[in-house]
């Protein structure tokens, strides 16, 4: 390989999108644009959160993503290639945990394998790391309705990395969990990102979090939706919660917010 064939391979994104646009027809027949021309890059083993008002198609994005919905235009990419020919190398996080209520910890962990055909075996190695990874030890065989909220949603996690996706997409992942719950539930998933180092598309309304998490934050314009800001997180990593009283954290959460606002007032005063 050439110098100039090799920086050409490093410049090609993980994910990329380009001009996505999509919208809704309503029951009265009026269709409602949700994505206008959505267009950004995720590098390899990067985290990438998006922020914006509600309804500014940030959910609506992600499940364009993950192959939920097809977009009206737009292209998407992974590595290079199109999305349909790669979608098995995602994997996705949702708010509601959605856990089999009948089925152990270990069983819902390795639900994604399981539909692929891999022998109980294989799942059960496989589940035996996850364990360890996202902190579950002891709790194998317990069900869901034995388990705590942050517990939960730390098997939901461990679902998501059980078929080793090489992107993983968040939508609101800690939303119905308390404050404290939530906040140790993103230090978590930073050490366990660390570890892991996969490619991370996250969805949030809360500022802090977004920021806390990230590489960058897109900041979502109201309906809609644009990509309006991308803000560097260029704060250093590990990450503990203690960073969140750090001026330079206050500085950009300030930033992103002031704009946010921006945008919600804007579409107050139409």
């Amino acid at each position: 390989m050439t110098v100039a064939e090799g920086r050409a391979v490093a410049s090609v994104a993980k994910l990329s999108v380009h001009n996505l646009r999509h919208a809704f027809e309503a029951r009265s027949g009026v269709v409602l644009p949700v994505l206008d021309g959505v267009s950004f890059d995720v590098r390899d083993g990067e985290f990438v959160s998006f922020v914006g008002p509600s309804g500014c198609g940030k959910t609506t994005l992600l499940r364009v993503l993950n192959g939920l919905l097809v977009p009206d235009e737009g292209e998407i990419l992974v590595d290079g290639r199109s999305l349909a020919s790669q979608r098995l190398r995602l994997a996705t996080v949702f708010q509601s945990d959605a856990l089999f209520p009948w089925r152990q910890v270990t069983r819902n962990m390795t639900l994604g394998l399981e539909l692929r055909g891999v022998s109980t075996a294989g799942m059960m190695k496989v589940a035996r790391g996850l364990v360890q990874l996202v902190g579950l030890s002891g709790f194998e065989r317990s069900y869901p309705h034995e388990l705590s909220g942050g517990m939960r949603q730390r098997v939901n996690l461990a679902r998501a990395f059980a078929v080793d996706p090489e992107i993983l997409l968040m939508d609101e992942p800690f939303g119905s969990l308390d404050a404290q719950t939530r906040e140790l539930m993103q230090q978590e998933l930073m050490r366990i990102w660390q570890t892991q180092r996969k490619t991370v598309v996250f969805v949030t309304h809360q500022i802090d979090e977004a920021v806390y998490l990230s590489d960058r934050v897109m900041l979502m314009t109201r309906r809609p939706g644009r990509i309006s800001e991308e803000v560097v997180v260029d704060l250093p990593r590990p990450r503990e919660l203690r960073l969140k009283r750090n001026q330079g954290f206050h500085t950009i959460v300030d930033r992103l917010a002031e704009e946010l606002q921006k945008e919600v007032m804007g579409a107050g005063n139409e």
